[in-house]
């Protein structure tokens, strides 16, 4: 089991090939575990906080020389973890930054569990529970205005908005204790049925304003996974490669090319997309495409929005209204692609088939019609404003779950105010409210669960 009290260390770069690496250590001996291996001009247990040495990292026992390092000393409290940090900056290969960390470990540090880092910071006081879980969602932003918004959860604004309606409800709370325990003084405030349903209805409508911005906000965190479906050959590659700007499905004239799903991102207006390029969708007796249809079909259930590309150089066949029928209920795009050829597609019944889907017309050839494309994306989702200083963006599912548990006690307080029961039962349902929004900072979380959340962060974080 994993002592708190430990020095821990691990490689905090992504592992491969690059310029540097680095490999960090925190805890009460992470300056003295770095000094035993650290020859330079300073010794590093005397140095002034903050600073960063120059020199090589020796192995104690043989004194062989095993890296050319710079080194910086932070002392606690003023870090990340609120610990002494030592961060070894080494040259990016796999063998020399593996050996680096395998003589910290052997001169006493322990290797550090996954967001154990980040952890320690939470456990100390440094950070509370949404601003660690805003650390890897920055880490994992995809597109500027997901970071925008990480970074306004790691600076504390949820937290301070969170903070504020528990304030809210621990004041109510306080009020219905004091009138139980005291009721004898007449200076204290009566705290009427009236009272106590107006301050649970304010909180209870920023919960849900709160809410409201949830899709968009898991959107900007985890994207749209985006399904682009048709028939052979109507051009789904050409469109994942003008979305892309890049080469990255094969694009030829002949029918069934593409034979599994391509997936790659794109950024559409600070909106991360999960593109996959799907083979075509259709009857045939190659068994390798019919395993690539199979995968279409089910890219297509899993997908947020699907684009479904048709061919305006060919009338509408059986197989396209097939399609529509596949995406009904979906929220689908319809891109009729090839505009620069003789039109033998009736537009009329691609409206009609549409319904009140958006039709886009395209020549991916040309590169025509792709802004017209991400515009309907864009308002499709956000109605085509994405406003990523609101701290309002709640995207963590986590955190979405706990708020509608939230507006579900406050509603149990209501109800049981127009059922005329006593204060003191109504208070039970608000101080799980209160209990509620203190999971989403890790006031009122149990360690367990806090273990597991920590589990899922990347090692050296």
């Amino acid at each position: 089991m994993e002592n708190e009290k430990d020095t821990i260390a691990a490689i905090s770069t992504p592992i491969g090939e690059g310029a540097i690496a680095i490999v960090r250590l925190s805890g009460d001996e992470a300056v003295s575990i770095a000094n035993q291996v650290f020859h330079g001009a300073d010794h590093l247990e005397s140095v002034d906080t903050h600073t960063i040495h120059y020199g090589k990292i020796v192995e104690p026992i043989n004194q062989q020389t095993i890296e050319e390092v710079m080194v910086t000393v932070m002392r606690a409290p003023k870090t990340f973890t609120k610990e002494d940090v030592v961060e070894i900056n080494c040259h990016g290969g796999l063998a020399s930054v593996n050996r680096l960390l395998e003589l910290v470990l052997s001169r006493g540090a322990r290797l550090a569990e996954p967001g154990e880092f980040t952890k320690r910071a939470f456990l100390n006081g440094r950070i509370d529970l949404s601003q660690a879980e805003a650390v890897m969602d920055l880490i994992r932003s995809k597109t500027d205005k997901a970071m925008d918004i990480a970074m306004n959860q790691l600076d504390g604004k949820l937290s301070k908005f969170v903070n504020q309606l528990r304030q809210e409800l621990i004041e109510t709370v306080a009020h219905v204790e004091v009138n139980i325990d005291y009721p004898e003084y007449d200076d204290v405030e009566e705290m009427s049925h009236d009272l106590l349903k107006e301050r649970t209805k304010y909180v209870s409508n920023e919960v849900e304003r709160l809410l409201q911005m949830s899709r968009q906000g898991k959107i900007l965190r985890e994207g749209i996974a985006t399904a682009i479906i048709g028939r052979p050959n109507v051009g789904k590659s050409s469109l994942l490669n003008s979305l892309v700007q890049e080469t990255k499905a094969i694009v030829t004239d002949i029918p069934g090319t593409t034979r599994d799903v391509i997936e790659e991102y794109v950024n559409i207006r600070g909106i991360p997309l999960r593109l996959v390029d799907t083979a075509g969708i259709r009857e045939t007796e190659d068994i390798v495409e019919q395993m690539g249809v199979e995968r279409s079909h089910q890219a297509l259930k899993q997908s947020d929005l699907v684009l479904l590309v048709l061919n305006y150089g060919e009338s509408l066949s059986e197989e396209d209204r097939k399609l529509f029928e596949a995406v009904e209920g979906l929220e689908y795009i319809v891109i009729v692609n090839k505009t620069d050829l003789e039109g033998k597609l009736d537009i009329e019944e691609v409206k009609r088939l549409a319904g009140e889907q958006k039709v886009i017309t395209t020549t991916l050839i040309e590169d025509e019609g792709i802004k017209e494309l991400e515009e309907a994306i864009a308002d499709t989702f956000f109605e085509g404003e994405i406003e990523s200083g609101d701290l309002t963006y709640i995207s963590n599912v986590r955190h979405i779950q706990l708020l509608e548990d939230t507006l579900k006690a406050l509603a149990d307080a209501r109800q049981a105010i127009d059922e005329d029961m006593p204060i003191d039962l109504v208070q039970i349902d608000v101080t799980r409210a209160w209990e509620l929004l203190g999971e989403i900072v890790g006031d009122t979380l149990q360690d367990s669960l806090i273990d597991q959340l920590f589990s899922q962060f990347c090692l050296g974080k």
